[in-house]
């Protein structure tokens, strides 16, 4: 069975209330719920780690090598700007990343500094990033 690591970043926890007329209104925990159903209709293992600390994700991913996981999914969120500690740590890992976005965040003029050393990234679906990153994911690991 693949284990799948989704890391949310800075902010990421206050879903459903911060912006939500940019981010939606679907909240931290019921987003956890859908990726949770996608994860066991699909048959893999996902561990979902919130932080607002660029230094509680890196440990959180040197962790993850340590625990055999296989891939990362990350929203990095706030880390965007100016996580350069963060791509390092992810550059150096065993496994593959692929970035996700709620928001199309090429039309906002964001450029994140870790879409670099990811796979891939997806973004701009809402939610359904998510599960989109997590279907790539699966399509890397499967194939």
């Amino acid at each position: 069975m693949e284990k799948i690591l989704l890391v949310q970043g800075a902010n990421m926890s206050f879903l459903g209330r911060r912006e939500p007329e940019i981010y939606g209104r679907t909240t931290a925990a019921e987003l956890d719920t859908v990726l949770r159903a996608h994860a066991k209709a699909n048959k893999y293992q996902l561990d979902i780690f919130y932080t607002n600390i660029e230094g509680e994700a890196i440990n959180r991913l040197y962790r993850a090598v340590d625990e055999d996981v296989q891939g990362l999914v990350m929203n990095p969120a706030g880390f965007n700007h100016a996580g350069y500690a963060l791509r390092d740590c992810v550059r150096a890992l065993p496994f593959p990343y692929v970035e996700v976005h709620m928001t199309n965040i090429e039309k906002r003029e964001i450029r994140s500094v870790l879409a670099p050393v990811a796979v891939g990234s997806v973004f701009g679906f809402g939610v359904q990033s998510y599960v989109f990153g997590l279907e790539a994911m699966l399509g890397l690991l499967r194939n």
